[in-house]
């Protein structure tokens, strides 16, 4: 029997998060794993008049892909990368939208393929890139696999209820929420951020500030913007694993100079870490800092669309900046890393303009109140 609650997420995708108007075309970037959600998406989308395209991804096929560059002459394949990105950018033009399902056998599966075959490829994909997210309308989120349920350390039936608990939260609620604590940024220049192993100063003066209430991700929850590019100073000590192209980093430490990070270290791969933030001079730069607000996501299960939604978080990511809250900063990599301040984590604080604005967690001032638990 069909979970009725898939029907009513896949009515959330595509009317509330992605406003689907009659007509239009839209890509579903999914795996077969997910057909139950698929199903309700495909469903939905007929009862709306809607034109879904499907693409069913592999992460095995993709590792086996990137094996078909040779690391040692991978400009070989440039000419063919090329038109790839070139009918690519075409196909873009005609769709609207496009709903991102991802989907974890094995999350470390890219993890065998050659870390330099995958950052020629990327080094194309820029402007791919900039017209995915910043041109056409997109949500993404994670369909629950006992891969994820596994590493969360937690049983398949008690993920797949975290994973609708947190999704399917009143987003209309916690987007009223969210306006004080936008108005509170968009007046604030320097921001001091205390805990374990962090001391963290810069300024986000004059760069937009942008709520995210249930249209981007799914579970959603965050406010972020981006510091002034080159005004980062100080240590950052997070208490989650960076996690990208198959490979983590844990407990990832980052020392800051006039916004460049000039150390990198973590517990396990620190060269393959710093490989990672070398992949372009953007890449040791800060595009994006952002307060996590969903309360229903209450702990870290090792899958950052999840962690960077913890009430109490925040995370502070190398890479380039959001369009919606742009400093300057460019580059092929966007690693969100979330640090979480509530006590059981280390606890730690915020400070805007030499204001406490959020302790252990929680928001200090009245009219943040409303964000807390």
């Amino acid at each position: 029997m069909a979970d009725e609650r898939l029907k009513r997420l896949a009515e959330m995708l595509l009317k509330d998060a992605l406003e689907m108007k009659e007509g239009e075309m839209f890509q579903l970037n999914s795996g077969t794993l997910a057909n139950p959600l698929n199903k309700a998406i495909m469903q939905t989308a007929a009862e709306m008049g809607l034109y879904p395209v499907v693409n069913l991804r592999d992460h095995e096929l993709e590792r086996l892909f990137f094996g078909c560059i040779d690391p040692e002459h991978p400009e070989r394949m440039k000419d063919n990368i090329v038109r790839q990105t070139e009918w690519e950018l075409k196909m873009w033009e005609s769709v609207a939208a496009h709903i991102d399902i991802g989907i974890d056998e094995n999350d470390a599966e890219l993890a065998a393929a050659d870390s330099r075959s995958q950052k020629y490829y990327r080094s194309f994909q820029q402007e791919l890139r900039h017209v995915r997210i910043d041109k056409r309308r997109w949500t993404y989120l994670h369909w629950p696999t006992m891969a994820a349920a596994q590493k969360a350390g937690m049983c398949y039936d008690d993920f797949y209820e975290f994973f609708l608990n947190s999704a399917l939260v009143d987003y209309r609620a916690m987007s009223a929420s969210m306006v004080p604590l936008v108005k509170f940024m968009e007046k604030t220049d320097r921001v001091h951020i205390k805990g374990p192993g962090t001391d963290l100063t810069f300024s986000i003066r004059g760069i937009p500030v942008v709520p995210c209430d249930g249209h981007k991700n799914i579970p959603d929850g965050e406010v972020f913007t981006a510091p002034v590019r080159d005004s980062v100073n100080g240590v950052i000590q997070y208490n989650t694993a960076a996690m990208r192209y198959g490979k983590k980093f844990l407990n990832p430490r980052l020392v800051f100079k006039d916004g460049r990070i000039v150390e990198a270290t973590c517990d396990n791969d620190t060269p393959g870490f710093n490989e990672l933030l070398d992949a372009d001079e953007g890449a040791r730069y800060v595009g994006e800092f952002a307060l996590g607000v969903n309360n229903s996501v209450t702990r870290a299960v090792g899958n950052t669309l999840y962690d960077e939604k913890i009430g109490g978080s925040f995370h502070f990511t190398p890479g380039c900046s959001y369009e919606e809250a742009p400093n300057g900063n460019i580059s092929q990599l966007h690693l969100d890393i979330v640090c979480i301040q509530k006590p059981e984590y280390g606890g730690g604080e915020i400070w805007f303009d030499g204001e406490l604005i959020r302790k252990d967690g929680l928001f200090l001032p009245d009219e943040l109140k409303g964000l807390n638990p």
